[in-house]
């Protein structure tokens, strides 16, 4: 099998989210890279990227340039794609636009992988589980005032969510961080795992007071407490605090998770696919984690991720953040909290030809 041919497009889709109820409709919107990569055996394999913002176009080159290296290539020798794309981008690597493209090209040859031997991508990487847990994420942003928290936790745990993350960390006040975990906690129980993401925001004695004073309310994890390459701070909040620490969203390929593992900044490693460079680099840094005992979580991309953090032993839950799962025809099933794994091969996915016609702008 050989890759002949390659079609990428950018999408414009309102910046909305399905999770939040009785708010305005924002006024902004999200940019997508959807590629395509045709064969000489008739099947087709689909990646996505973004992050692109001012930058989309020149991702979307990226994409196109990484995409035709491919032509010629078996979909399936993936460290061989990996390799030329290296070589032929220079210095350009490992990060930011290049990890980005070479995400897509990745995600769309192991979609090729598992549609040529009729197998899901889970499968491919040892098929584990046929479900995995969920939390419901973007409903409860730190824009969100604390009365929306307090109806909107307990509607995501009707819609079946047994899981949900919030977001602090531009409170004027340690007293208002406080309350917001404190309203969120009282609202949906004891028993419904709650996250916070800092996204950075916080010095790190700053999160370490935080984290004492919010302990009462047996957070699942505390998010990005502090500047993501703070490598010895996060491991002093990591060692000053029962509850977890959880980070690694902002790096780009698998070099800094050796940094996070071996300096126990983490108590979880959560993994973008796209700044990871792909499926393939991603399951290198999961089994890192694995070696060193740490879970792993996913960033985004629910769709993709459920295949891979159901395939492996360390795989704790997805995000569950829609902003892609318009793009389908259709989506992994939400049953009682947990995705379920598409049993289709490849990625289980095929991109909506009316939604790519409604929002495409290149």
């Amino acid at each position: 099998m050989k890759i002949t041919h390659v079609t990428t497009r950018v999408l414009r889709t309102p910046a909305d989210n399905p999770l939040v109820v009785g708010l305005p409709e924002p006024t902004d919107t999200r940019e997508f890279v959807t590629l395509e990569l045709g064969t000489d055996q008739g099947l087709v394999g689909i990646g996505l990227t973004f992050f692109g913002g001012a930058l989309t176009p020149a991702l979307r080159a990226a994409v196109d340039a990484f995409a035709n290296l491919a032509v010629g290539e078996d979909p399936t020798h993936t460290e061989v794609i990996a390799a030329k794309i290296r070589r032929a981008a220079g210095s350009s690597g490992p990060g930011g636009i290049f990890a980005l493209a070479l995400s897509a090209v990745d995600i769309a040859c192991w979609d090729l992988k598992g549609k040529a031997v009729g197998k899901s991508v889970c499968a491919l990487l040892g098929d584990l589980r046929d479900r995995v847990p969920t939390y419901a994420s973007g409903a409860l942003m730190r824009q969100h005032p604390v009365d929306y928290l307090a109806k909107a936790g307990p509607r995501l745990v009707n819609m079946g969510f047994r899981q949900m993350k919030m977001q602090c960390g531009s409170e004027p006040t340690l007293a208002a961080s406080i309350e917001r975990v404190r309203v969120m906690r009282e609202a949906i129980g004891p028993d419904i795992d709650l996250m916070c993401d800092v996204n950075q925001l916080w010095s790190v004695h700053h999160a370490i007071e935080v984290g004492h004073r919010i302990l009462p309310y047996q957070l699942y994890w505390l998010e990005d407490p502090t500047a993501h390459d703070d490598y010895a701070g996060l491991a002093r909040i990591a060692d000053a605090l029962v509850t977890p620490i959880a980070a690694g969203e902002y790096h780009y390929g698998i070099v800094p998770f050796r940094h996070l593992l071996e300096a126990r900044s983490v108590d979880i490693a959560m993994i973008d696919l796209l700044r990871v460079g792909g499926i393939t680099q991603w399951m290198k840094v999961a089994g890192m984690a694995e070696a060193f005992n740490v879970p792993v979580v996913s960033h985004l991309i629910p769709e993709i991720h459920v295949h891979l953090v159901a395939a492996i032993p360390n795989g704790l839950t997805v995000e569950y953040m829609p902003w892609t799962l318009r793009l389908y025809e259709e989506t992994p099933a939400l049953e009682g909290g947990r995705l379920v794994v598409p049993k289709r091969p490849g990625l289980g996915l095929t991109f909506d030809e009316a939604v790519l016609k409604r929002y495409q702008i290149g």
